[in-house]
């Protein structure tokens, strides 16, 4: 695959006002896109977006630059990005497009595009895209220019799709659940899913004004849902991200479960309700804990490479359903066609109505070993992956570890940093090579 200029591994973002985040530039990113699925025959695109202030400018200029290529669009408001890849599908629209920046603070944002089918578009098609991007922009005839239109019933098409995937058989009126919608594009979503299926729900992270969405709260910092869990006196806990494709919960005791431990209790009840769709994909930074959870119950596992994009490229590779990422990118392909935090709440809430088990005690079977992962800033023209230096403190780390846990080095795929991981059974061993490691790393120039 050849070299992208725009596209990042989950569509294009970065700081708002800063190029390529421009209205200029994310105009004629619409045209472009339009240009090239005009040419597949469509007709008709999505835009969905989260709860940024930049929301507004970005969507008026993609919506402009549709127009201009003659593609008519339909305007979801805030939803979750899984929320939009679903409509994608049930509107018969030929893309999605998703402006949000996830968990990332609220002065960045970015623009990510999903099939027909509610997937990620094929590398072909981003390609064209680009390649489209470097010719002048244009404009077809005015009669031929798109239309837009407001879609105002999406929150309760994609909440009716939510709950018909918990057993209709089943409620959830015993439990009281603590919902953590980060100020974001579920704030209006979350909730009433868990509500109509009986939950008493206590809303935090619910009141998005445009610049709070992951500040202090949500997936990415869940100390505000663990507090309020033990507070309310609560069963769970639920956090979303900023666009609602990632999830951690919280048990009554205010212990953080995150992706790994979400998939190994989804996996464990299909497996007690007699269905085992293959092995389960987890990523290189997947806790070692999982692996032999799973190699006790004789479930495969194997790693992709970081990136949600990654996991569902094995879980196709493999023929199998169920995948996640430890940051709670949760994929259930028996229900969903991306990452959805509602959906793998939910495959977690039947779990716990089913086998009549609190979330503390389903995540029982897994011990998590100690793991640490250290950023470490570069600046230099060198590869600090391939220094001589860098390799020589891995190989002897690895050979102190062996057998009782592992190494892992890479680098970020949004910023200048060097993720050194390591994980083994004891913490203060770990945080010692973990930091042997990083400052070798820090001195590579």
């Amino acid at each position: 695959m050849s070299e992208r200029k725009y596209f990042g591994t989950d569509g294009i973002r970065g700081l708002v006002g800063q190029y390529p985040i421009t209205p200029d530039f994310v105009m004629k990113l619409g045209y472009a896109a339009g240009k090239v699925l005009a040419g597949q025959g469509t007709k008709k695109v999505l835009i969905g977006k989260d709860t940024r202030i930049s929301g507004y400018m970005l969507e008026s200029a993609l919506e402009a630059g549709f127009s201009a290529a003659g593609i008519d669009v339909g305007l979801l408001g805030p939803m979750p990005t899984p929320g939009i890849a679903y409509l994608t599908k049930t509107f018969r629209a030929e893309a999605g497009v998703v402006i949000s920046a996830s968990h990332n603070p609220f002065y960045d944002n970015g623009i990510k595009f999903f099939s027909n089918s509610g997937e990620k578009l094929p590398d072909d098609v981003e390609q064209a895209i680009e390649a489209q991007l470097d010719k002048p922009m244009g404009c077809v005839d005015s009669a031929k220019l798109g239309k837009a239109t407001r879609i105002n019933d999406a929150a309760g098409r994609y909440i009716e799709f939510c709950k018909s995937n918990f057993p209709s058989q089943s409620s959830l009126k015993e439990l009281t659940i603590v919902v953590d919608c980060a100020h974001g594009a579920t704030y209006h979503i979350a909730p009433n899913v868990f509500r109509e299926l009986g939950a008493t729900v206590i809303e935090i992270g619910t009141a998005p004004n445009g610049t709070n969405i992951n500040d202090g709260c949500g997936a990415t910092s869940m100390d505000a849902i663990s507090k309020a869990v033990v507070e309310h006196n609560a069963d769970l806990g639920i956090a979303l991200d900023g666009d609602g494709d990632r999830i951690m919960m919280v048990d009554h005791t205010g212990y953080v479960i995150d992706g790994d431990e979400i998939i190994y209790i989804i996996a464990c009840n299909d497996l007690t309700s007699g269905r085992k769709d293959g092995g389960v994909v987890g990523t290189l930074m997947s806790n070692m804990g999982l692996e032999l959870a799973f190699e006790a119950l004789d479930i495969e596992f194997a790693r992709s490479k970081v990136g949600d994009r990654h996991v569902m490229e094995l879980l196709r590779e493999k023929g199998w359903q169920l995948g996640a990422e430890n940051s709670g990118h949760v994929i259930n392909l028996n229900h969903t066609s991306t990452g959805d935090g509602i959906i793998a709440a939910l495959n977690v809430l039947t779990a716990v109505t089913k086998q009549k088990k609190s979330l503390h005690a389903l995540r029982q079977g897994i011990t998590m070993l100690p793991q640490l992962l250290v950023n470490v800033r570069f600046s230099g023209e060198n590869n600090p992956l391939k220094d001589a230096d860098v390799l020589a403190a891995v190989a002897e780390v690895n050979e102190i570890l062996t057998g009782r846990g592992r190494v892992l080095l890479r680098k970020s795929g949004t910023e200048p940093l060097i993720r050194v991981m390591v994980e083994g059974p004891d913490l203060d061993e770990v945080t010692l090579l973990a930091n042997k490691i990083a400052d070798v790393v820090k001195c590579v120039k």
